[in-house]
Formats: C-alpha cells, sequence, structure tokens
C-alpha cells in the first residue's frame, strides 16, 4: 500500500473517530461482490437532523477501492466540500455494489454477486 493511501486512510479514520460533532455530516459505505473485496464506495451529505443523504456520490474500481489513493483523495475532497462535521461509517462491506432497479429488476437477487444471494448484509451471515 501506498504512502499516500495510508496517509489518506488515516486522515479518514481520524474525522470518524472523533465521533458526531454536528450537521453536517457524511455517511460512508463500502460495497463489493463480497465481504473481503469492496468495489464501490458511496457517500452521502446529510445536512441536518431526518434530512435525507443529498447529494451522494459513489465510486467504482475493479480492485478493491479501500486501496485506491485517489478515490480516498476524492472521497476527502467531497467531504470537505460540505464543510461536514462528522462522519459515520462502518468497518465492513454492507452488500453488492450493483442497485436494485438499476442494474437488474426490482425484488430479484444480483445476478453477478453471488456470495450475497443468502447473505444478510450487515452480519455476512447465510440466511435461508
Amino acid at each position: 500500500m501506498s504512502l499516500k493511501t495510508e496517509r489518506n486512510k488515516k486522515k479518514l479514520a481520524n474525522k470518524i473517530r472523533k465521533g458526531f460533532r454536528g450537521y453536517p455530516a457524511a455517511t460512508v459505505a463500502y460495497y463489493g461482490p463480497t465481504d473481503k473485496k469492496a468495489t464501490k464506495v458511496a457517500v452521502g451529505i446529510v445536512a441536518k437532523k431526518n434530512a435525507s443523504p443529498e447529494p451522494m456520490k459513489s465510486w467504482l474500481s475493479t480492485e478493491d477501492i479501500r486501496n485506491d489513493p485517489l478515490v480516498l483523495e476524492e472521497v476527502l475532497d467531497f467531504i470537505s466540500a460540505y464543510n461536514v462535521k462528522s462522519i459515520a461509517m462502518l468497518d465492513a462491506i454492507i452488500g453488492c455494489p450493483h442497485q436494485e432497479g438499476i442494474d437488474y429488476p426490482d425484488g430479484e437477487k444480483c445476478p453477478t454477486c453471488t456470495f450475497w444471494k443468502n447473505r444478510d448484509r450487515w452480519s455476512g451471515e447465510s440466511i435461508h
């Protein structure tokens, strides 16, 4: 991992570690074909309490996006552009990077990411 990647990861982690410090707040979520490789990161800006995240932006990669120094820098720049005071992020991949209703039909399972077909996106455990 490059020095730039480490530095950007540390910057993001430091902002997250501070906890909730008010609004605007950012949510950062990683998605991937499995629970081991993130190929998408999505960031939403929540302007005030009970507001929907808007704007939102996502980045895609064929490699593990968590190790891409340019994407991490763009994520930090996006967050800074909205004067974010708080950042919330799970330290896990929380599901398939494809979007229901966009990448595959509503009500169906993603045909590409078979890992997630019968798994809980939060725990990663098998469900039947």
